[in-house]
C-alpha cells in the first residue's frame, strides 16, 4: 500500500473510531474527589451514575460540569477517556487501587476513596467506612443500593483532565453539551460532538490540577 492508501486507511479508521465514541455529559452534584476520584494518576468513577457506568464502552468520554450553588453550573469539573472497565471484586483486590480504599483519619484524598465495594458470599455487598457510609461508618443502604443496583462496573481512565476549583469555563456555543438536573446526556449530532472534542483536547492540561470544588 502506498504513502496516499495509508492517509486513506487511517483517516477511516480515525473517523470510524470518533462515530463509535460517546460523550457522557452530567452534573456534579457533590464535587468531594469521591465520584469522579481523580487521584493516584488515575480518574475512576465507581460510585452514583449508575447509568452512566453501566452503558459506558471503552474509548468513551465522560464529562462532569458544576451546579450553582458554587458558581460552577457552566464550567467543566473533569473529563475521562475510559480505557479500563473492571467490576467491583476486581477494583477491590486489584493492588494498583489499593491507594484508592478510604481511610477515614486520613488526609481528605484518602478519605475520598471510592474503592469501597466487593461482594459477599451470601449475595449483596460490602461497604467499607466511607463517604457513602454512615457517619458512624456502619453501611448506608440507600447509597449501596444506589452504587450497586444496577451495575458492578468502574469506568477507569489514565487519559483525564480533573480542574477541580480550577474549573474550564465552556463557551456559550457548546452549552448543548451541558446537561441539566439530574441524569446524563450522551445524544449528540457527530458534527456538534467533533467541534466540541476539538476544543476540550485542545487544554495541553492533564491529570489533577486542583482540590475538588466542594472541599473547604
Amino acid at each position: 500500500m502506498g504513502d496516499a492508501g495509508r492517509r486513506t486507511a487511517n483517516r477511516a479508521e480515525d473517523e470510524t473510531e470518533q462515530m463509535l465514541m460517546t460523550l457522557h455529559s452530567y452534573v456534579i452534584e457533590h464535587d468531594m474527589g469521591f465520584a469522579p476520584n481523580p487521584f493516584h494518576r488515575r480518574c475512576s468513577l465507581a460510585a452514583c451514575k449508575p447509568l452512566i457506568r453501566a452503558s459506558a464502552t471503552l474509548g468513551d468520554y465522560v464529562m462532569g460540569t458544576g451546579t450553582a450553588h458554587n458558581d460552577m453550573r457552566q464550567h467543566l469539573i473533569y473529563w475521562m477517556h475510559i480505557d479500563e472497565i473492571v467490576d467491583f471484586d476486581a477494583y477491590w483486590n486489584d493492588p494498583r487501587f489499593r491507594r484508592k480504599r478510604p481511610v477515614m483519619h486520613g488526609s481528605m484524598a484518602q478519605r475520598h476513596g471510592d474503592n469501597i465495594y466487593h461482594s459477599l458470599p451470601g449475595g449483596g455487598f460490602f461497604q467499607a467506612d466511607s463517604f457513602h457510609s454512615q457517619d458512624d461508618g456502619q453501611p448506608d443502604p440507600a447509597n449501596r443500593d444506589r452504587d450497586t443496583g444496577r451495575t458492578q462496573r468502574v469506568l477507569l481512565a489514565r487519559n483525564f483532565t480533573y480542574y477541580g476549583k480550577h474549573a474550564r469555563s465552556i463557551p456559550d456555543e457548546f452549552r448543548g453539551f451541558i446537561k441539566k438536573g439530574p441524569g446524563h446526556r450522551n445524544k449528540f449530532t457527530a458534527a456538534n460532538l467533533a467541534y466540541f472534542m476539538e476544543w476540550l483536547l485542545a487544554d495541553p492540561a492533564r491529570g489533577y490540577i486542583a482540590e475538588p470544588t466542594d472541599w473547604l
